[in-house]
């Protein structure tokens, strides 16, 4: 096994104020966008699990795109609906698991 004992270099973290009226509310309507589709999934993701085991579901519109790939679920997502820029993607494991 290789080991590096070099450490890594330093993170740069910049903050950046977003002033700009335009910029804020093309923000604002993502965020509004991805809120409505996290409330879709909170609402309906349940069903899925036991049907969709080891896939990807993609969530925008307000719909399910589910695939085989991360890819193919967005692929199908940003067809149906090109203008949400709020959606998101969630893999559902392959094995019920216990969470805390």
């Amino acid at each position: 096994m290789i080991v590096s004992r070099t450490p890594p270099p330093p993170m740069e973290v910049q903050f950046i104020e977003v002033t700009d009226p335009d910029e804020l509310a093309r923000i604002g309507a993502q965020q509004e966008r991805f809120k409505k589709n996290t409330n879709y999934w909170n609402a309906h993701a349940a069903n899925l699990f036991d049907q969709h085991r080891g896939r990807y579901v993609c969530v925008a519109g307000e719909q399910f795109f589910i695939a085989d790939t991360a890819i193919a679920a967005q692929t199908l997502a940003l067809a149906a609906h090109p203008e949400d820029d709020g959606r998101f993607l969630v893999h559902v494991p392959r094995e019920k698991l216990v969470r805390i």
